[in-house]
């Protein structure tokens, strides 16, 4: 199965968003997020952004193998 530019786009889209979501979300029940970034340590900060990461490959990656398999 080939698919398009526009397949992939989309995968890596859907993904980022839900992986945003979904990463930013246990981040604020795991109370590791502030109201205002400038607030928050510097190792809150990179606990939310590798959450925020690591979510969106999952996410794009689950998408994906659901999409073109």
């Amino acid at each position: 199965m080939s698919a398009n530019v526009f397949e992939i786009l989309m995968a890596v889209a859907l993904g980022a968003l839900a992986g945003a979501a979904v990463g930013l979300f246990i981040g604020f029940v795991s109370k590791q997020q502030k109201s205002e970034w400038s607030a928050m340590t510097r190792k809150e900060k990179t606990i939310n952004i590798a959450l925020v990461l690591f979510f969106s490959a999952v996410c794009i990656a689950g998408l994906a193998w659901y999409m073109f398999s």
